[in-house]
Parts: structure tokens; C-alpha cells; sequence
């Protein structure tokens, strides 16, 4: 229950044996491979090894390719992937089988390829659909569209806006231009589409006429044959579109059932694409490679029989500082899934404290104190094994639904106490079945009556974590060698604490003057004068209201608690007015499902405020960088069985 002892490995293989080396420490899956930055810039180095390459980039053009087939899939062939899919077993050498590989290459090609295709009838549609629009105006004339101006007279096809006069445009040329005529063909809620007919002698002033009414020629290039013709012509060009596209589609389609073969073959190059990449960090002139990387200490016998199957030369050594060494946490498989936690905060950095085993039962409990239901409990535990089961999700969302069966165990046993199960869901039900009803479930108290009871002990339970916190810290100090540090920056506030804590019991307060004297002599012995240390011993015992304002964060404990039962009381109440138990029903449901959601988040949030700020404030040492190992365990649709 601790952060891992890291080793750090170098070596030096045969460049022959490279693909093969990383295929066993992949299999391995505890070995993680640096990026040999100090190398590449020691010009020693440089002199005699240079950048490796790889197949990195081809790798990730197949997946990309795998992805984009996998997403046309699910738009065309509907394929339905669900929330939960369970990963399925697949041997080792089935896995990496290059003829899956190929076989998933060519349907991917294949689907992405009619993706293409789709993509060209897409804008060949839109291309003919616009064609068409411009058609449609000039629909019912019937005059072939190639038609143009005469000897003695100018034939012209043109629009003027929907709020133009068609009469007062007729009189004002019937003034200047006589010999001009204007057919109307058709209108819309934008323009009115005219054709013009002017003697030529006449051109210039029926332009000049027409020109305050924003008149705009219509040009149809290429066209031939009447605007009817053209979109007989142009709805057969879509009809045909359509068809392709549908034939485009249904190939898509028929490749629906390698879907399940393109995530395994994504799992497959993901591993290909991580070994490539630990590739491209080696050093090599051709010959021979320099890999240099991490390694748990516990697993260096491992290491080392397959290190010892190549023609290798290798070492192990300890960190030194200044190195970058990766933090991976080793607890028991129950405490698993509060990583979670911490990994949404922060790692620890290597070589200070593993938080986990001791802010699990605190999670948990102040988790369970927050949501106090047992019908809330009880759904939480169902799901956590419902979906453990049947899709056993790995990575966070494994531990996510983990997590969540663990506070659902607290949640039912807080529920007990108080009494609760969807609120006062089951006394309500009694009432209705049976007015004369004073069903109860028992409980030693109920969040409404006791309130002050339930602050009171959120707030003890808020100075057992914190002076735990402190206790961590302590032990941090004293591990390091600093045991006269832990003394003076941890036990002198112990004492202070437990003075006040016998003052306030028996009025015997020398205790309490003792701790705030240790204070005021320690707190400030870094400074280098005298009156620097008094001053910093003295300012010291401003801490006493940051202590006192966390201790105040755990009355959250008590109020979450009450929020939740009050909300599902007051959506029971409500369900009951009608008298009907259906309707009661129906509206229970619906209100605590709506609390449920709200109370999943809530806690998860404010017990996370806890642990974060008032827990870790008193000994964490954060900015770890996760053990990243080339390995199986990163697939995320199947699980490899190795031989």
C-alpha cells in the first residue's frame, strides 16, 4: 500500500533484435521507455547515435483509417455499440494475426472508399439542385433557354425585386421606350422574374428606365431547350444521384458485420502504434539501439530474463535527483477504484506518500453519510454489479462503477440508521393503503429531528480526518529524517489541541498555554534573527482560524444529508395528495429519481472537496507523473490471453 520503488533501466541491443526486445517487454507490460532528451543534446552522444525511426506514422494513417470506417458504420449501417460492451477474450497470437490485420484493412478501405463516393454525390447533388433552383423561375416559359437578342430586337430574361411595380415600370416605359414589352413569368417572396422584349433603337433608354427599379439581366449559360426541359433533364440527374447514393450506402452496409473485427484490429495498432513509439525514443547508428527507461523494482527479475534472451548489455540503478521518475500506486484490489480520486487531482510525486489507503474509509464514509438512503444505496450497489459484470469496463470507468458499489454499501448502512429508504417512501405508501397506518422503519436518528446531533458528529468526524492528515504528515517527516520537524510543525498543534480539548472539559488550561507556547518557540526557527522568529512563531498561531474553518467544511456532511431527505420527503408528499397509489407512485419515482441524480454528483463532488483541500492540505506533495508501460492493459475492447 504505497508508491512503487522505480528502477532505472538502460540498455543496449543488437538494432536487428529491436522489433522483437519490444514485443516482449510489451507482453511484459512494466517496462515504460524515456525520451532520451539529455541525450540528444550531449553532442557526445549525437557524435555516435542519432534519432531512431519508425513506422509510427503508417500506424497511425491505419488507425485513422479504422476510425473513420468505424464512424460511417455507425451512421450508415446503424450499428449499435451501447453504453457498457463487454470485452471479449482473444488469444495472443490471434491478436496480432497480420491476416485479421489485412482483412480489417480492406473493409475499412472498402467503407471509406464509398465515404468518397458519398462525398461526390453529395456535391454533384448540390451542384444539381442548385442548377435547378435557377430553373425554376422561368419554369413555365416557353421558350428555349439559348434563345437570343434578334437583328432588330433585344430578348432579355431578368428579375426586379418583389416590392417593384410591374404597372408603374409598364408606364414609365411605355413614356421612354415604347416599343419595349414586359412579360411577367413568375414571382416569389423575394423577386418577380420577367422577360423583356425592346426594339434595339430603343435599348439604351429602356435601360436607363428600368435602372431605379434594380432590374438584374438573367444569365443561363449552356442551357438549350425550354427551363421545363432543362428540369426534366436535371430531376432524372438527381433521381440517378439518389440511386448511387443508396448503392453507396448499402455497400456501407455490408460491411456492417466487421465492425466488431475493426475495434479489435484498433486495439491491435494502438499496441503496434506504442511499441513504434517507444522506437522512435531509441538512439541507434544502425547497428546497435540505446533504450533507457523505468521499471518497477519488483519486477526486475521479469526484466531481466527477457533482457537476458537478447544480446543485450544492461543496468539498473536507482533514481537520482533530478530525475523524472514516474509514480504508479500498488494497493489491494478493493482500494483500486479510489485512483480515481487521486488521479483526478493529482498523482503523488515519487517518494512521498501514497494517500489511497487511508483516504478510501474516509471517502467512502463521508460518501455514504451524504447520500443516507437505502434505497439510493441499494440502486448503486445493483448498477456497480450489474455493469462489473456484464461489461467489466476497465481504466476509470472501472473504477468509477468500483467506487460507486463501495459508497453504495455506506449509503445503505447511513440509511438504516436514519431511517430512510427513498425518504419516507414506504411510510407514505403505508398511509395510503391503510390511513390508520404508523409504520415506521427504525432508526437511531432521522436527519430532520437531529440535526444538531448530525452537525456535531460531521464535525468531529472532520477533526478525526484532519488531525489523520496530520498524522500522515508526521510520519512523512520522520521517514525522511526530520523527526524533530514533525515534533515541532505537528505535535506542538497536537498539544494545543488537546489542551483546549481538557480546558474546555475541566477548565484545566495549562495544556493549552504549553501548546501555544511550542508554537510561538517554533514556528518561526527558519528565520535567520531573532525577532524574525518570534514574529513567524507568534503570526503561527493565526492558524488556529484555518483550522477551525475547516473543521466548519464537515458541517457539508450534515447538510447534504438533510437536503436529500428532505427533497424525497417533500416529492413523497406531494406523489400522496392525490389519495392514488399509482399516481403516488409515479411521482415518488420520478422525484427521488431526480434526487438520485442530483445526490450522485453532489456527494461525489463535496467528498472531493474534503479529501482534496482540507485532507491533502496537511501533508500532500502532488505533481506525480503516471507509469506509463508499453502494455496489453491498455487495450479497450478486448482482453489478450497470452500464451
Amino acid at each position: 500500500m504505497s508508491i512503487v520503488k522505480m528502477k532505472r533501466v538502460k540498455l543496449i541491443a543488437l538494432a536487428s533484435d529491436q522489433q522483437a526486445l519490444l514485443s516482449q517487454l510489451e507482453r511484459l507490460g512494466c517496462v515504460e521507455i524515456s525520451e532520451p532528451v539529455d541525450k540528444l543534446a550531449d553532442p557526445d552522444w549525437t557524435a555516435l547515435l542519432g534519432r531512431n525511426t519508425s513506422g509510427l506514422g503508417q500506424v497511425k494513417a491505419q488507425l485513422n483509417e479504422l476510425s473513420a470506417a468505424q464512424d460511417a458504420l455507425k451512421k450508415y449501417a446503424e450499428v449499435k455499440t451501447g453504453l457498457f460492451n463487454p470485452r471479449s477474450p482473444i488469444q495472443e497470437e490471434d491478436f496480432f494475426d497480420p491476416d485479421r490485420l489485412a482483412d480489417a484493412l480492406a473493409h475499412a478501405r472498402a467503407v471509406n472508399g464509398s465515404v468518397a463516393a458519398l462525398a461526390q454525390l453529395n456535391s454533384r447533388e448540390n451542384q444539381l439542385n442548385a442548377q435547378r433552383a435557377s430553373l425554376v423561375p422561368w419554369e413555365t416559359l416557353d421558350l428555349p433557354l439559348e434563345t437570343g437578342s434578334t437583328e432588330h430586337v433585344e430578348i432579355v430574361m431578368g428579375a426586379l425585386p418583389a416590392t417593384s411595380s410591374l404597372d408603374d415600370l409598364r408606364g414609365e416605359l411605355a413614356q421612354a421606350a415604347p416599343l419595349t414589352q414586359v412579360i411577367p413569368v413568375s414571382a416569389d417572396k423575394e423577386q418577380q422574374y420577367i422577360l423583356l422584349l425592346c426594339h434595339k433603337s430603343q435599348w439604351a433608354d429602356a435601360q436607363a428606365t428600368m435602372k431605379p427599379y434594380s432590374f438584374s439581366a438573367t444569365r443561363l449559360k449552356d442551357q438549350k431547350g425550354t427551363a421545363a426541359e432543362n428540369i426534366a433533364a436535371l430531376d432524372q440527374a438527381l433521381a440517378e444521384v439518389a440511386a448511387q447514393r443508396q448503392a453507396e450506402i448499402e455497400q456501407i452496409k455490408s460491411h456492417a458485420d466487421s465492425f466488431g473485427a475493426l475495434r479489435v484490429i484498433t486495439d491491435r495498432l494502438n499496441q503496434d502504434a506504442a511499441r513504434e513509439s517507444a522506437q522512435e525514443r531509441a538512439m541507434t547508428d544502425g547497428t546497435i539501439v540505446f533504450l533507457e527507461g523505468w521499471v518497477p523494482a519488483a519486477k526486475l527479475d521479469k526484466v531481466q530474463k527477457v533482457l537476458e534472451s537478447f544480446d543485450t548489455a544492461y543496468s539498473f540503478r536507482d533514481p537520482e535527483e533530478g530525475d523524472d521518475v514516474p509514480t504508479l500506486l500498488e494497493n489491494p484490489r478493493w482500494m483500486y477504484p479510489i485512483n480515481m480520486v487521486t488521479e483526478m487531482y493529482s498523482l503523488p510525486a515519487y517518494g512521498s506518500v501514497d494517500p489511497n489507503p487511508i483516504m478510501t474509509p474516509f471517502f467512502v464514509l463521508f460518501y455514504g453519510m451524504m447520500m443516507a438512503d437505502m434505497g439510493y444505496g441499494l440502486l448503486m450497489m445493483i448498477a456497480s454489479v450489474v455493469v462489473k459484470k456484464k461489461a467489466d469496463p476497465k481504466g476509470t470507468m472501472g473504477q468509477l462503477f468500483g467506487l460507486m458499489g463501495m459508497c453504495g454499501i455506506t449509503a445503505f448502512i447511513f440509511g438504516a440508521v436514519t431511517g430512510g429508504f427513498f425518504g419516507d417512501f414506504l411510510t407514505q405508501l403505508a398511509q395510503l393503503i391503510n390511513p390508520e397506518s404508523t409504520f415506521e422503519l427504525p432508526s437511531l436518528f432521522t436527519p430532520l429531528n437531529d440535526t444538531m446531533a448530525i452537525l456535531v458528529g460531521a464535525m468531529a468526524l472532520g477533526g478525526v480526518h484532519l488531525i489523520t492528515g496530520m498524522a500522515v504528515n508526521f510520519y512523512k517527516l520522520t521517514r525522511r529524517g526530520q523527526f524533530w520537524d514533525a515534533v515541532m510543525d505537528v505535535g506542538s498543534w497536537w498539544l494545543l489541541f488537546a489542551g483546549a480539548a481538557v480546558g474546555i472539559l475541566t477548565g484545566f488550561w495549562y495544556v493549552a498555554i504549553a501548546g501555544v507556547l511550542a508554537l510561538v518557540l517554533t514556528q518561526g526557527r527558519h528565520s535567520p534573527t531573532i525577532i524574525g522568529k518570534l514574529v513567524g512563531g507568534v503570526s503561527s498561531l493565526y492558524d488556529i482560524t484555518s483550522y477551525f474553518g475547516d473543521v466548519l467544511s464537515y458541517s457539508r456532511l450534515m447538510a447534504l444529508m438533510l437536503a436529500g431527505s428532505v427533497i424525497s420527503q417533500v416529492f413523497n408528499t406531494l406523489g400522496a395528495i392525490p389519495g392514488n397509489i399509482v399516481i403516488f407512485i409515479v411521482i415518488s419515482m420520478a422525484g427521488n429519481a431526480l434526487n438520485f441524480a442530483l445526490n450522485l454528483l453532489s456527494c461525489y463532488v463535496h467528498d472531493l472537496r474534503l479529501q482534496c483541500l482540507e485532507f491533502f492540505g496537511k501533508f500532500y506533495e502532488d505533481g506525480g507523473r503516471p507509469f506509463a508501460p508499453m502494455s496489453y492493459q491498455t487495450t479497450k475492447y478486448v482482453d489478450v490471453i497470452e500464451k
